[in-house]
């Protein structure tokens, strides 16, 4: 195997894996399955992707296979949203329109501005790390302007009998739960750097690539990931309001959170 690192230097690094198991054994956690079935699930999931970008990057393969795998990863990310927020109706469509925005925005700038050249090495990678940043500011901000008018509902009832349009009566629900969503992005990226080094930078370092050159591409990265979200969450928090309230500006009732599965509680021995 061609690279830094060998199937050898793989299954060597098992060994973190087993070290956090049994970390959560020798706490009582109870994890050490979720944790051993995390790491499975995803290598093989990052096998078959090596697997088929393999297949995807090889020289002469035409470009519309990579914007058929852009379509798809869209389409599967507005499934997860709507699978992650059960609660928040209709969400899977309204996060599919979200994503193909913030594509379109991000996509425009760094493929026609001739950031970077537009191959199927760059489109897929790009867009695989737009949607996976993405996606925890979608959910964090559908879940928290739902919970926000379905809380405070007799506040924006009374701002409704006052006159004011559901947009209007909304706002201030909309911009906290724009906050909440933007705000730990917005701290990542003051981070990066001196705190820590992005994934990809290192990554670009490990593999050879001149840290200066690694610097500017994680740049790049980092503020591609910094609009997108920014878009992702704008569209799912204005597209929200045409779902939440009725035509005539009526706030619809907003169903709670499903409750967690009980969990069985080990008896262990414990001192006071």
């Amino acid at each position: 195997m061609n690279g830094p690192v060998s199937w050898v230097g793989l299954a060597m690094s098992l060994a973190l894996v087993a070290f956090a198991a049994g970390i959560s054994l020798w706490q009582r956690l109870g994890l050490e399955r979720q944790v051993l079935w995390a790491a499975a699930r995803a290598l093989v999931q990052l096998l078959i992707v090596g697997v088929a970008l393999a297949w995807l990057l090889q020289p002469g393969r035409s470009l519309w296979w990579s914007w058929a795998w852009t379509a798809g990863m869209v389409l599967y990310a507005g499934d997860v949203a709507r699978r992650r927020v059960p609660e928040v109706p209709r969400l899977g469509r309204l996060a599919v329109v979200a994503f193909a925005v913030a594509a379109v925005v991000t996509l425009a700038v760094v493929f026609g501005l001739r950031v970077f050249p537009l191959q199927s090495r760059t489109l897929v990678p790009i867009v695989g790390m737009m949607i996976g940043n993405s996606m925890t500011a979608v959910v964090l901000v559908a879940r928290r302007l739902v919970d926000e008018l379905r809380d405070k509902r007799d506040e924006v009832e009374a701002r409704l009998s006052l006159g004011q349009p559901s947009r209007q009566a909304a706002t201030p629900y909309v911009r906290t739960a724009l906050r909440s969503a933007l705000t730990p992005q917005i701290e990542s990226t003051k981070a990066t750097g001196l705190v820590f080094l992005p994934g990809a930078m290192t990554g670009l370092i490990l593999a050879g690539v001149p840290p200066l050159q690694a610097v500017l591409v994680q740049a790049v990265v980092m503020f591609l990931v910094l609009g997108s979200t920014a878009t992702t969450t704008v569209v799912i928090a204005l597209g929200l309001l045409r779902q939440i309230f009725t035509s005539d500006h009526r706030l619809r009732p907003l169903p709670r959170p499903p409750e967690p599965a009980p969990t069985r509680r080990r008896n262990n021995r414990s001192s006071a």
